[in-house]
């Protein structure tokens, strides 16, 4: 089969891969099991795929994506909502398996993304513990919550259960901590961010975890791929309007978080988000702003291996 025309789907359910191919219609079902995943690989290495597409599932994915990726094989994983919306601007009002499958497949042959490298072993380690913190908070913080407008039967029962949380909390922590310091790398790149007035061990965790690709890429690409690089609306009455969408929602999250920190503590990104409000930029616009240029900084400093101190301005560029 001709390398330049085969595209292939994969949706992901718990228990099994439904799998379709372009432009040959073929489709199937296999169990996600070891047998099955091994299967789909020695068949797809047969057939030289141009691409192979799987849509993010919470980490559902992983296994078979590690698979493909380790057999070699162009592998991609892309947002859901992107092939929600190409399946609406293609007329598939319908979801099913199966269905999802088939435009998985059309997605890859039509939008043609390109394959990134996986995550290696340390750093999905580092994602899925990270991961597991957040979802620790959450429990958390509803649980305290909980615990305000709770009566006496159940009063001791939540106290106990968050007591346990603060501890797994701890536990988390000092696993993440530890995990650093045992990789140079990691490490060099902490002590690197966390030299920037604002930058707090969750944020340089979140970055070194969700976005690996961070000093690898230009200021253009580092912001599309988190999500705050500013897209045109110009359409209809809509003239000159820009926003910001997709990417990844754990990095925008993360840096929400650290810009706001930043606009108090780090006089670069304070002074940035004074004059934009000076300039009449609504609060959420110029808090955008600074996310996008506190990435760029971050990106440029683990671009360059310099210090918040050693980094040359000219390496910024315009981030406005």
């Amino acid at each position: 089969m001709n390398q330049e025309s085969t595209f292939i789907g994969i949706d992901v359910a718990k228990t099994r891969l439904d799998v379709a191919i372009r432009p040959t219609g073929q489709q199937w079902q296999v169990a996600y099991t070891e047998k099955g995943i091994q299967g789909l690989v020695d068949q797809f290495t047969d057939l030289h795929p141009t691409l192979v597409l799987l849509e993010a599932s919470g980490g559902l994915e992983l296994s078979m994506v590690t698979a493909l990726a380790a057999a070699g094989l162009p592998v991609v994983v892309v947002n859901p909502r992107q092939v929600r919306d190409f399946a609406k601007a293609t007329g598939k009002l319908a979801k099913t398996d199966v269905l999802d499958a088939q435009v998985l497949a059309r997605f890859a042959e039509a939008v043609r993304p390109t394959p990134r490298p996986l995550p290696d072993m340390e750093t999905q380690a580092l994602t899925a513990l990270v991961a597991r913190r957040n979802q620790v908070m959450s429990m958390l913080v509803a649980e305290k919550n909980r615990l305000y407008a709770s009566r006496p039967p159940v009063h001791q029962r939540i106290q106990t259960h968050i007591a346990w949380l603060e501890q797994e909390l701890d536990e988390i922590d000092r696993g993440l901590k530890e995990m650093l310091h045992n990789s140079p790398v990691w490490r060099e790149k902490e002590n690197l961010l966390r030299t920037v007035p604002g930058v707090g061990p969750q944020l340089t965790i979140s970055l070194l975890a969700y976005l690996p690709e961070l000093g690898t890429l230009n200021r253009k690409s580092i912001a599309a791929l988190a999500g705050v690089a500013p897209f045109n609306r110009d359409s209809g009455t809509l003239r000159g309007k820009r926003a910001v969408w997709g990417g990844r929602s754990r990095i925008r999250a993360s840096l929400y978080m650290g810009a706001l920190v930043a606009t108090r503590h780090n006089p670069v990104i304070s002074t940035f988000y004074q004059r934009l409000l000076a300039a009449g930029k609504p609060k959420k616009v110029a808090l955008t702003a600074c996310m996008r240029k506190l990435l760029i900084i971050l990106n440029a400093m683990l671009k360059h291996h310099a210090s918040w101190q050693s980094l040359n301005p000219q390496l910024l560029g315009p981030c406005s």
